[in-house]
């Protein structure tokens, strides 16, 4: 089975960055989840309106669908905050990995902060952080700390799908 591969966590936490250079690493195919929202979502989050589960659903069975319908590798950017919409994911594509970009509150907020042309307002990250679950023990995935560099982050997402894919 190719690698399936969900490059999550909240908005500004490099998940776009991480994933161009984990699908370089790995020769896979780059799904950028937000161009999956609905034309509704991206209004309702430049609103500064948090999601609901019910407004995530369709989204989440569309980035599954992503996932299962690529052709070899492939990368997909999805914050998949709770565990609840990993697996939702995983019910879809069956074998996804799950790279978590995750790090200090303040760190997170200050790049959102700095972020230009996004449909996320910063005012959003607290109920972002709020929402988030943890990996848990029981899920294939690794969790890495946004305070190192990008390319680092990358080369680690990259040694781990390759040790999930050898077990």
């Amino acid at each position: 089975m190719s690698a399936r591969v969900v490059v999550m966590g909240v908005s500004g936490s490099g998940k776009t960055t991480v994933a161009e250079k984990l699908a370089d690493r790995i020769g896979a195919a780059l799904v950028e989840g937000d161009d999956l929202h609905p034309q509704a979502n991206r209004d309702k989050m430049r609103s500064g309106t948090p999601l609901t589960d019910d407004d995530r659903w369709p989204w989440l069975d569309r980035v599954a669908a992503a996932l299962e319908s690529t052709d070899g590798p492939v990368v997909v950017t999805c914050s998949a905050l709770k565990r609840a919409y990993r697996d939702r994911l995983r019910a879809g594509a069956p074998g996804t990995f799950f790279v978590h970009l995750d790090g200090d509150p303040q760190l997170l907020k200050d790049r959102q902060a700095a972020r230009e042309g996004h449909f996320m307002p910063p005012s959003l990250m607290d109920s972002q952080l709020d929402t988030l679950e943890q990996l848990g023990a029981d899920e294939a995935g690794v969790r890495l700390d946004v305070a190192a560099p990008p390319e680092r982050l990358a080369d680690e997402a990259a040694a781990a799908v390759r040790d999930h894919a050898d077990a």
